[in-house]
C-alpha cells in the first residue's frame, strides 16, 4: 500500500501570551493537552511526540475527549498548523471538511461565494467554471443562489457550503465529526453524495467523539489522550 501521510515524532504547541487572568482561564478551559512552562511561556502542547503512518485504502478514525488532539492532527495533516517539532508528510490532494463554510462571506450571493470556497479549497477559476452549474443544482437553492447568504436560512448555509466542499474528488478526506446538513430533506441526497465522495478517496481521517460512527465506517481506530496516541484498533 502507498504511504500517504507519514508522521514522524510531530509536536505541535501553542504559547500562551497575556495576563495571568487570562492565562488561568486558558488553564481552566483545557480538558486535555499537556500544559508546560517554556523559557517563562506558558505552553499548550497539543500534540506531544507523535507518530503515525496512514496508507491507501486506510479509513482512519481518531477518538479522544476535547482537547486529547484529535482536530490538531487533522489540522495538522491539512497544512493549517505546522509541526513545532518532528516532521509529517503528505501525498496526495486533500479534501478538507472541516469548516466546510470556511471564507464564505455573509454579504456576498451564492454564486460569489462558490467561487470565495473552491478557491480557497485550492480550485482554479476554470475548474469552477465547470463545476458551478453542478454545485449550484445539487445544493437546491433555486434563485436564492443569486442572493446574499445573509439571507439565507442555516440549512440553506449548509447546503450551499456542503455542495460546494464535497464537489471536488481527492485523494485525503479529513472530517471532524460527521457531517450535518441542517434540512432533513436533504439528508439522505448528503449521506449518499458524501458516501459516494469516500469511495473514491484513497484515505478517510475522521475524527468524532461517537465511537459507534468509527467502529461502523473506519477501519482503524487510534485514540489520543492530552496529545498523545495511546492505543490504536
Amino acid at each position: 500500500m502507498d504511504t500517504l501521510v507519514h508522521g514522524e515524532n510531530v509536536s505541535v504547541s501553542f504559547p500562551v501570551f497575556g495576563s495571568r487572568s487570562i492565562k488561568n482561564t486558558v488553564i481552566s478551559s483545557i480538558t486535555g493537552g499537556c500544559i508546560k512552562v517554556v523559557d517563562n511561556t506558558l505552553t499548550v502542547s497539543a500534540l506531544d511526540n507523535v507518530s503515525f503512518l496512514f496508507q491507501s485504502g486506510e479509513r482512519i478514525g481518531l477518538w479522544g475527549q476535547n482537547g486529547s488532539g484529535k482536530t490538531t492532527l487533522l489540522r495538522l495533516i491539512a497544512g493549517i498548523y505546522a509541526p513545532t517539532n518532528g516532521k509529517i508528510t503528505v501525498n496526495g490532494k486533500i479534501a478538507s471538511l472541516l469548516n466546510i463554510s470556511l471564507g464564505m462571506d455573509q454579504e456576498a450571493t451564492g454564486i460569489e461565494n462558490i467561487y470565495l470556497r473552491a478557491l480557497m479549497m485550492g480550485l482554479t477559476h476554470k475548474e469552477i467554471d465547470e463545476k458551478i452549474d453542478e454545485i449550484i443544482e445539487y445544493s437546491e437553492l433555486g434563485e436564492y443562489i443569486n442572493f446574499p447568504l445573509k439571507t439565507y436560512s442555516t440549512g440553506m448555509n449548509m447546503r450551499l457550503a456542503f455542495s460546494i466542499s464535497t464537489s471536488i474528488a481527492a485523494d485525503i478526506v479529513l472530517m471532524d465529526e460527521w457531517l450535518s446538513v441542517g434540512d432533513v430533506s436533504f439528508v439522505e441526497k448528503a449521506k449518499k453524495r458524501l458516501n459516494g465522495m469516500l469511495e473514491q478517496s484513497n484515505l478517510l481521517v475522521l475524527a468524532s467523539h461517537n465511537r459507534e460512527i468509527l467502529e461502523s465506517t473506519c477501519t482503524k481506530i487510534i485514540k489520543l489522550e492530552h496529545g498523545r496516541i495511546v492505543g490504536s484498533a
